[in-house]
């Protein structure tokens, strides 16, 4: 089960960021922490953007990996405004995603491309996730990645 409506607000109308329905069937894309907040919290100019790809998702077309990074940057904000039990939805809807442990291949290829495009370590390791994986592509709605190549980013 997916991120979708049915599991969630209903997104207001908005246009996608891409059309999900190009992705090949069967790839593994890694998300980054925004798309999932967006959803999560039903944010009006974003949350849409992102629907069509959780809606991907839960039909069985794509597969979600993220990383473990993502759980505790989700949870960070229901923990610190006191929401226990929002906090421990948010982890189970997490739960349906592959989750990809942070591991020592993974942070020796975070410092690089760190070190190659000048982003923040938990950017780095994001992108690290995605080339881990061998994900079709990393979808993000941060403007930091415009410069990385060799992955496709959404």
């Amino acid at each position: 089960m997916g991120l979708t409506r049915t599991r969630m607000a209903r997104p207001r109308a908005g246009k996608p960021v891409s059309s999900w329905k190009d992705i090949p069937a069967g790839s593994t894309l890694v998300v980054d922490t925004a798309p999932i907040i967006y959803l999560l919290e039903d944010h009006p100019a974003f949350a849409p953007k992102f629907v069509g790809l959780f809606e991907a998702e839960a039909a069985g077309d794509i597969r979600i990996a993220i990383s473990s990074l993502t759980i505790a940057e989700v949870l960070t904000g229901p923990h610190k405004h006191g929401e226990e039990v929002l906090a421990r939805r948010y982890e189970k809807a997490l739960q349906q995603f592959e989750v990809v442990p942070v591991d020592a291949s993974i942070a020796a290829s975070a410092s690089r491309m760190r070190a190659r495009y000048s982003l923040k370590l938990p950017d780095a390791i994001q992108l690290a996730t995605a080339l881990e994986v061998g994900a079709y592509a990393f979808v993000t709605h941060d403007r930091d990645f415009a410069k990385v190549q060799g992955l496709l980013v959404l």
